[in-house]
């Protein structure tokens, strides 16, 4: 064998190692890619924005950089299938907007006919979990609560009820199901995360116990944690927030619930007249909302630490007189403004959603008292 060719035997398998270094990671997706967020890209560079696109764009620009926090805004025109954003790529803290995939997978499995919603459930101390639940005072009560899993779901969504909100994702499997659902429908941006109880004792630097569902025990134990540890779990939940999600990927969902492309008609009629009676944050978008308009939200509102708050938001579809709908995300990763400023943001991002919607598509009726952004608010309890 000569030289030359010995050469060429170890020169060519070289050759082609370099090759598939080089070629390799152009025929494979980007690790990380995002579908949701690699859509909201393309809008954005997409046909050119009309001039009411480039004014609530403005807007939402203005809204979310005069802000005191880290904020994230996304507003998807259905009609337009348009997306306009503030910091919209980036994953923000769901907290209680996270129900808002537990009641679909529920919905989809009584789709898959592997749930009946008249199915009768009982709840006892024991299925308690920590903040918000009102059926903990009926349990306190009577000792044992009786319903059917689409109370549950009612009282999930209307409420913000932890523990009905628990229960339905222990009866449909669990965080997995949830995380299932999400990306076996495209929507994989969005995490999930885990139930309230190991999510909030986490974030509090604690492990869960029962014993915390009863009373004042977790804010308690919760006072017990010194306060490096109490740092240190609160930044690590804010860095990479186990329910995080993009505020393009929640108004793309949104969208995609409206037009029935997640679920059954019914399951859809139901899941959004369960939003339309949300009874929480009635001053956070709700207020921003014309009169006439319909609004349908899901609040999600964090713990506090050092004056900080992690996780206040509020998502959800409005819908003017015309039939023309938006889903809205308005999250709040982190602040230290006081609470009416947040519901006030919110509700200029509303507000400015209905001038865009008058001058987008020429109603004057749909502009009503949102001519400015000092136009009066609905009446709503705070």
């Amino acid at each position: 064998m000569t030289l030359s060719f010995r050469f060429l035997l170890i020169l060519v398998p070289v050759l082609l190692l370099a090759l598939l270094v080089v070629w390799l990671p152009r025929l494979q997706p980007a690790a990380g890619s995002d579908p949701l967020v690699e859509q909201a890209v393309e809008e954005a560079e997409g046909p050119e924005l009309s001039l009411a696109q480039q004014r609530l764009d403005r807007e939402l620009s203005r809204i979310g950089s005069t802000f005191a926090g880290h904020v994230g805004i996304a507003v998807r025109d259905l009609e337009a299938r348009r997306t306009l954003h503030f910091n919209g790529l980036e994953a923000f803290p769901q907290q209680s907007v996270s129900k808002l995939w537990v009641a679909m997978t529920a919905l989809d499995e009584v789709d898959e006919e592997r749930l009946d919603l008249t199915e009768r459930v009982e709840i006892r101390a024991r299925d308690l979990t920590v903040f918000y639940q009102p059926i903990r005072d009926i349990v306190r009560r009577d000792g044992r609560f009786a319903s059917d899993y689409a109370d549950l779901i009612e009282r999930a969504i209307a409420e913000s009820d932890n523990t009905a909100n628990d229960r339905i994702l222990r009866r449909i499997g669990g965080p997995e199901a949830v995380q299932d659902f999400l990306d076996g429908h495209g929507l994989s941006s969005i995490r999930f995360g885990t139930d309230e109880r190991s999510k909030q004792s986490a974030i509090a630097g604690l492990d869960w116990r029962q014993s915390y569902a009863q009373g004042p025990a977790f804010f308690e134990a919760r006072d017990r944690v010194p306060d490096s540890r109490r740092r240190e779990a609160f930044e690590t939940y804010l860095a990479d927030p186990v329910d995080g999600a993009p505020p393009v990927a929640i108004v793309e969902a949104l969208a995609r619930l409206y037009r029935g492309d997640l679920l059954s008609n019914a399951s859809t009629s139901l899941l959004l007249g369960a939003l339309s009676r949300t009874k929480s944050g009635p001053q956070r978008l709700k207020a921003g909302a014309p009169e006439d308009w319909l609004v349908r939200h899901k609040t999600g509102t964090g713990q506090f630490f050092d004056g900080e708050q992690s996780g206040y938001n509020d998502v959800g579809l409005v819908t003017s007189p015309e039939g023309r709908s938006y889903a809205i995300a308005v999250m709040i990763a982190r602040t230290r403004e006081p609470t009416p400023l947040r519901m006030e943001m919110m509700q200029e991002v509303v507000r400015a959603v209905a001038r865009y919607d008058a001058a987008q598509y020429g109603d004057q009726a749909s502009s009503g008292s949102v001519a400015g952004p000092a136009a009066p608010l609905r009446s709503a309890k705070p």
